[in-house]
């Protein structure tokens, strides 16, 4: 075998170190969603209180070694569940948002409605997960998590009802009647959600959707 000398014999290796570094990576990524899958299952047939190490494990096909090298043990994937979920819902809504702006949109209405219409599609797509933490139950610290969760969200609703969202300066604190009025709203959404991961199907869902964005128009009117 020919052994690769000077400056090209070192690119090659910086490459083949890269490409198991990649490999190590993509390895690790199957191993967190496998032992994430295999969670979600388990706490949505035995309750987050319910669930064993051993039943995530079997399913998972992943050791235990791995799965408290990666989550630490059941609540860290409780949680890691619950990021993924919240995640994709915030991102969801800013794309909307943002796609509607691009399109021309400036009425705070009318973009906040965008975004709480893909918030409550992904509670639709993503209902084996929306089930599970709209029940309540998780480890403890979870109802903490929730609420500050809450709290972020109803200010990010406030700002983007005011029409201040992404703004340059700061916006002057909101009135009383602005905070209550995003509370409102965001807890509509935060009970809609709830629904829509038990309708019977897609058909379904769309009309609570459907129904719940022109209540929120009612209401932010």
């Amino acid at each position: 075998m020919v052994v690769p000398r000077g400056p090209r014999g070192h690119h090659v290796r910086m490459q083949t170190g890269k490409a198991r570094q990649a490999t190590g990576w993509a390895r690790a990524d199957a191993t967190r969603q496998a032992l994430l899958t295999a969670a979600l299952r388990v706490f949505a047939d035995r309750g987050y209180a319910g669930a064993g190490i051993a039943e995530i494990v079997e399913r998972s096909g992943i050791s235990v070694g791995s799965l408290y090298h990666h989550y630490g043990g059941k609540a860290g994937l409780y949680v890691a569940l619950w990021e993924e979920l919240t995640a994709e819902q915030e991102e969801s809504a800013a794309q909307a948002v943002s796609a509607a702006r691009k399109d021309g949109e400036g009425d705070p209405i009318a973009l906040f409605i965008a975004g709480a219409r893909a918030y409550l599609r992904v509670c639709w797509e993503r209902r084996e997960a929306a089930r599970l933490f709209h029940g309540g139950e998780g480890p403890a610290g979870s109802s903490l998590m929730r609420r500050s969760r809450a709290q972020r969200w109803i200010a990010q609703n406030t700002r983007l009802l005011r029409g201040t969202s992404g703004g340059a300066s700061p916006a002057p604190p909101a009135a009383r009647a602005e905070q209550v009025l995003s509370l409102v709203l965001t807890t509509v959404i935060g009970e809609a959600g709830r629904e829509i991961a038990t309708a019977e199907d897609a058909t379904e869902a769309a009309e609570i959707i459907d129904e719940v964005c022109r209540i929120l128009i009612r209401l932010a009117g």
